[in-house]
C-alpha cells in the first residue's frame, strides 16, 4: 500500500501528553499520515466506557492533534464519525503505546484495549501496544516493535472482527510470539484513608502473586521476554458453554 494514502488514527488512555503515545506517533510517522485523537487527561482503566450522562468537548491543536475530556472510546467514536470524512477514513486505528502491561484479564479493564476494539466494532482495524514496565519507561524496543507490528498489520491485514492487544517486554525481545489471554493469581486489596474532613475514602489496588502456566499465554511470552501478540474479539460468547446451558431452554 502506498504510504501516501495511509492514515493512521492514533489514541491512548495516558492522555494526550504522556511519553507513550509521542513515541507511537513519532515511530508511526515514516509508515503513514498520523493523526492523534486522545484523551485530554489519563483516562486508565477507563475500559470500554462511553461517556453519555455529558457532553463533549473537541479541542482541535493542528491539523493533525485533537483532545477530548472523554475516555478512548469517545476519541475513537468521535474521530470516525465526526472528526474526519469519509474520505479520511483510517486505515487503521493504533492506541497506546500502554505505560505498564495489559495482560490477561486486565485488558478487559485497559481503556488502550478499549480505543482498539472501539475502532474494530466501526470497522477500522485495530492494534493495542502496551510496555510491560511499571516505571522507568524507555519505549526505544516498543517503538520498533509497534512499527514493524503496524506495517505487517497494514500489508496483509487481520481477520475482520479482530483486534490485536500486543504487549512488548522492557528489554531487547527475542522476537514476536501470537498468544491467548492468561489468568493472573492475584487479590484485590482496600486501603482506607481519613481525608482532612473526617470521612473516609478508599483506594483500590492489587497484589499479584503470579501467573497460570498455561502454555502458550501472553503472560508466559512476556516471562520469556517475547512480544506477546494476543489475537481478541468483541463477541464475548463462550460457546463450549452454550451446549452446557441447552437444558435451561424451555
Amino acid at each position: 500500500m502506498n504510504s501516501e494514502k495511509v492514515r493512521i488514527l492514533i489514541t491512548n488512555d495516558d492522555g494526550y501528553h504522556s511519553e507513550g503515545i509521542i513515541a507511537l506517533e513519532n515511530a508511526l510517522s515514516e509508515i503513514g499520515e498520523c493523526f492523534v485523537v486522545a484523551p485530554a487527561s489519563e483516562m486508565s482503566g477507563a475500559s470500554h466506557s462511553l461517556t453519555l450522562a455529558r457532553p463533549l468537548r473537541i479541542r482541535q491543536i493542528d491539523p493533525h492533534h485533537w483532545t477530548v475530556d472523554g475516555t478512548p472510546t469517545d476519541c475513537v467514536t468521535l474521530a470516525i464519525n465526526q472528526i474526519f470524512s469519509t474520505e479520511m477514513r483510517p486505515t487503521i486505528c493504533v492506541s497506546g503505546i500502554n505505560h505498564g502491561p495489559n495482560l490477561g484479564d486486565d485488558a478487559t479493564y485497559s481503556g488502550t484495549v478499549a480505543g482498539a476494539m472501539e475502532a474494530t466494532i466501526l470497522g477500522v482495524p485495530g492494534l493495542a501496544f502496551s510496555l510491560v514496565a511499571n516505571r522507568n519507561h524507555d519505549f526505544t524496543e516498543s517503538m520498533k516493535a509497534a512499527k514493524e507490528i503496524t506495517q505487517k498489520a497494514i500489508a496483509e491485514g487481520i481477520p475482520q472482527n479482530t483486534l490485536l492487544n500486543i504487549n512488548i517486554p522492557k528489554d531487547i525481545p527475542l522476537g514476536f510470539r501470537i498468544t491467548k489471554q492468561g489468568l493472573k493469581d492475584s487479590r484485590p486489596i482496600i486501603s482506607e484513608h481519613i481525608d482532612p474532613r473526617g470521612k473516609p475514602y478508599f483506594w483500590i489496588g492489587e497484589q499479584r502473586y503470579g501467573f497460570h502456566a498455561e502454555g502458550g499465554t501472553d503472560f508466559e511470552a512476556i516471562d520469556e521476554n517475547f512480544v506477546s501478540i494476543t489475537p481478541m474479539r468483541t463477541d464475548l460468547t463462550n460457546y463450549a458453554a452454550i451446549e452446557l446451558l441447552k437444558s435451561w431452554e424451555n
